[in-house]
């Protein structure tokens, strides 16, 4: 089986629309990571076939929770989840943060092959990033604590505007218990990725007025 054919058979477990050009920008995408990541190790995830379920179909299935049109993908790595999002959603665009050069070189060049008009990588160290109009959403699955992604990246979003997206895997219920009075949890997401194993909940956070 190719590439395409269990891509197509994994998106329809799902309720997203994605066109024959969007399939296969995901999977120019899969093979210039699976090419890359021999010389730049940019994955754990070895076989293409995986790539499928852990990369692209765990990216895209955060979607449909998304809210507004500009976001951040802080400590995106190799483009997850922001490089499928940004197929997937070509009016919404997407900054790619990685502090890693050559992340942000591989991002690069997958921007160029994919003709991708909505991705900017940009290689800094988030608490250095420097924000001219606050984003609609803050992306992350890199960081290890609810509470460390609020405090990190608090800069992005204002108490008016933004919403952080933070992609986990069980529910983090004591990580929820422990965030500052300033941050309120707006809503739980429950995702179900196909042939995944394990869950995935994102949170959606947004900054408050503390009490």
């Amino acid at each position: 089986m190719t590439l395409t054919t269990d891509l197509k058979a994994l998106l329809a477990k799902t309720t997203l629309q994605v066109s024959e050009q969007q399939v296969q920008l995901l999977i120019q995408y899969v093979e210039l990571l699976h090419k890359w990541n021999k010389a730049y190790n940019l994955t754990s995830v070895r076989d293409p076939q995986q790539m499928l379920v852990k990369h692209i179909m765990d990216s895209l299935m955060v979607g449909e929770v998304l809210q507004g049109e500009n976001f951040i993908d802080v400590g995106t790595g190799p483009g997850l989840p922001g490089i499928p999002l940004a197929i997937l959603y070509p009016e919404r665009n997407f900054v790619l943060l990685d502090s890693l050069g050559k992340r942000i070189t591989f991002l690069r060049q997958v921007v160029f092959q994919l003709k991708l008009t909505n991705v900017q990588p940009i290689k800094a160290r988030i608490e250095e990033y420097i924000v001219e109009t606050p984003f609609d959403g803050v992306l992350s699955r890199a960081f290890s604590s609810l509470n460390d992604m609020v405090s990190w990246c608090s800069h992005l979003i204002t108490i008016e505007h933004g919403q952080f997206f933070a992609l986990k895997g069980q529910y983090p219920k004591d990580e929820l218990a422990q965030l500052p009075d300033n941050i309120k949890l707006v809503s739980t997401h429950k995702i179900t990725v196909p042939e995944l194993v394990g869950e995935r909940h994102v949170i959606v956070l947004k900054k408050c007025i503390e009490k």
